[in-house]
């Protein structure tokens, strides 16, 4: 059973751009992979407090994906709902559920998982504890 805009409480909101649209006149797949990697960032230095590229240990994109189930583009306010599916011990797989703001239907919904490595040797590590604390009032998900 799909996720419902009841299951993700956590919003990041954003406007769609004009070059969002692709020829066919709704936001081309691609772009929604931009607001995602936005929504997930954009919220962890709001909620964290810190600016997360100055950690020790940084969050790199190991496994994206996106199922669409209805069409979104410009001039849409779209909202995408933060979860979580899984929190290890250096990653973390989120669960974003794309909305058109004031809209509960889900137009997509994401998975993206940022593991967690040393800034400098690119080795895995654990997650910061600034991080974990943030993500562990998320939501869980699952698939």
């Amino acid at each position: 059973m799909k996720p419902t805009r009841e299951d993700f409480p956590v919003v990041h909101t954003m406007t769609t751009r004009w070059n969002d649209n692709d020829q066919y006149g709704h936001m081309n797949n691609a772009t929604y992979f931009e607001y995602i990697d936005t929504a997930v960032n954009g919220w962890l230095m709001q909620d964290t407090g810190v600016d997360i590229r100055d950690l020790p240990a940084i969050g790199i994109v190991a496994s994206t994906g996106c199922d669409y189930f209805a069409e979104l583009g410009f001039p849409d306010t779209i909202e995408i709902g933060l979860a979580t599916s899984r929190i290890g011990t250096s990653s973390i797989t989120y669960r974003l559920g794309i909305f058109r703001a004031g809209d509960p239907a889900l137009r997509a919904l994401a998975h993206f998982v940022h593991v967690y490595v040393d800034a400098e040797t690119r080795r895995p590590v654990p997650i910061p504890d600034v991080v974990r604390a943030a993500v562990e009032t998320l939501p869980r998900v699952d698939s």
